[in-house]
């Protein structure tokens, strides 16, 4: 499932990593910019409420091939007949119901052949390889690009998720009929989950965390393009391009997802999650401003954003699965992606009008507040889970 999920998220960044490119042809704003990188998650956060509920009752993996395909389909689209917003717009909101048919359900399909003694392990490597599958998907568009154009790069990327699917029909094991009747609620009714506080604080805190990592992940190329014209000749990434620095930050930030998962039972689950994303809004709050620094702070200070924007992740997702009620784990998980995934689409097009509101892509002030905004957004996280969960377990 793995390995799956890495193929299928090929043409993740295939807007994002092309941004520049997109400014130019296009005739784009920042907030027009940021409806098409926001909307790629609206569209998965309207999806996947119904497609997760789904896998309670039928093989997960259907549901996960019928996505695969769903995501192919909207990379060629986008590469045959995309030419301004509106073509972007409605082929990236395809492509996000891909991704809802795919990311969440996966994860079901996992845990349903999972025992409790290791599923929060493996949930911490399935979440992990999302940062795999995105680092994949800027270095091979960036790469792609520079020697067939952004067309080739951008339908080529489609080829992934027929990959994906291949793996899921041969390899994955079928979800056995207990896993699928175990439901105790209807269809979409998620009154349950949302009463359930323990796993309802690590969803509000989920929001927070989608809301600063897509945000980052939708306007990095941009920010690495705009510093890299505040630095002189030769000084920025000795030779790499930004869509290949991009890729680096973004895998760079991988094992930390996957060990703060491990030190969670150590240190208190609640207490780790709420440590990295204070120190992540910190961050956040003069990260935009450092563009014109010598490369080598810049970048160290970007890798360990990248760091603390990831190290939540695993752990944050892990919380609410095993806080998920008996019979709502399906239910819980579509709660956890919609509600979730409403900050992953707020946060790119945010971005995007503080942007444009405060100057524009060439100005400093601008790029500060932009990831300041996204500092505060994650420091409700924090907020959501003391409050939510000051009388709860630390679990």
């Amino acid at each position: 499932m793995c390995a799956a999920h890495i193929f299928s998220m090929l043409g993740f960044a295939s807007f994002a990593a092309l941004l520049p490119i997109f400014f130019s042809e296009w005739s784009l704003s920042n907030t027009q910019a940021g409806w098409i990188n926001g909307i790629y998650f609206g569209a998965y956060m309207i999806a996947v409420p119904v497609l997760v509920s789904l896998t309670d009752r039928i093989d997960p993996r259907r549901v996960y091939m019928a996505g695969a395909v769903v995501t192919a389909f909207a990379a060629l689209a986008f590469a045959l007949f995309t030419g301004g917003f509106w073509g972007g717009f409605l082929v990236r909101a395809l492509a996000g119901v891909g991704l809802a048919g795919t990311y969440m359900t996966g994860l079901k399909a996992l845990t349903d052949h999972i025992h409790d003694g290791i599923r929060p392990r493996a949930i911490a490597f399935y979440t992990a390889t999302f940062s795999i599958g995105s680092a994949l998907s800027y270095l091979l568009t960036g790469e792609i690009e520079a020697v067939l154009g952004w067309r080739w790069a951008v339908g080529l990327a489609g080829l992934g998720p027929l990959v994906s699917l291949a793996i899921v029909a041969w390899l994955a094991p079928p979800s056995q009929p207990h896993h699928l009747t175990k439901s105790t609620t209807a269809l979409l009714d998620f009154r349950p989950v949302l009463r359930n506080r323990r796993a309802f604080a690590y969803i509000l805190a989920y929001s927070a965390h989608n809301w600063e990592l897509f945000a980052l992940r939708s306007w990095l190329v941009a920010f690495l393009v705009f510093a890299q014209g505040q630095q002189s000749v030769g000084a920025f990434g000795g030779g790499w391009s930004p869509t290949a620095l991009a890729a680096l930050i973004t895998v760079l930030g991988l094992p930390s997802s996957v060990l703060s998962n491990e030190l969670a039972p150590r240190i208190g689950r609640r207490r780790l999650v709420i440590s990295i994303m204070c120190a992540s809004a910190a961050i956040a709050a003069f990260l935009g401003f450092l563009a014109p620094v010598p490369f080598i702070l810049l970048f160290a200070v970007v890798v360990i954003y990248g760091i603390t924007v990831t190290g939540d992740s695993a752990s944050i997702t892990a919380g609410v699965v095993a806080n998920a009620a008996p019979g709502q784990r399906g239910a819980t998980m579509a709660a956890h992606s919609f509600i979730g995934f409403a900050g992953a689409f707020a946060g790119p097009l945010a971005f995007g009008v503080v942007l444009d509101l405060a100057g524009g892509a060439e100005s400093l002030l601008a790029w500060g507040l932009a990831f300041a905004s996204s500092g505060v957004a994650v420091a409700l996280g924090p907020l959501a889970l003391v409050t939510l969960g000051r009388r709860l377990p630390d679990t």
